[in-house]
């Protein structure tokens, strides 16, 4: 896992094999969102590993919450099952000063 300032997550969110994954829950996701994100939510444990298991560990995960500390926890847990690229944003949504979306 690597713990990516909003500069650097800014910068490699725009590669190609990236996936941003929200972690946050369905009222925190509703206030907005980082474009293209796809919600999991780390407080509903069962749901979340089934969801984590199915992920392409080949992939690039950008992972975020609100404050940095949900993120960190799932980016761990991403480690553990085989997800090795892991990216989480320090600082959480809270100090993101990029471009937020409603969700769909």
């Amino acid at each position: 896992m690597k713990n990516l300032t909003q500069a650097d997550w800014s910068t490699s969110i725009k590669e190609d094999n990236t996936v941003i994954l929200d972690v946050r829950t369905p009222n925190e996701w509703a206030e907005g969102i980082i474009e293209n994100a796809i919600l999991i939510n780390i407080l509903e444990p069962q749901s979340f590993m089934g969801e984590i298991e199915n992920l392409d560990k080949s992939k690039n995960y950008y992972v975020y919450c609100r404050s940095g500390a949900r993120s960190g926890q799932a980016c761990q847990v991403m480690n553990s099952i085989g997800i090795n690229e892991t990216n989480n944003l320090s600082g959480g949504i809270l100090e993101w000063t990029g471009k937020t979306v409603l969700p769909n």
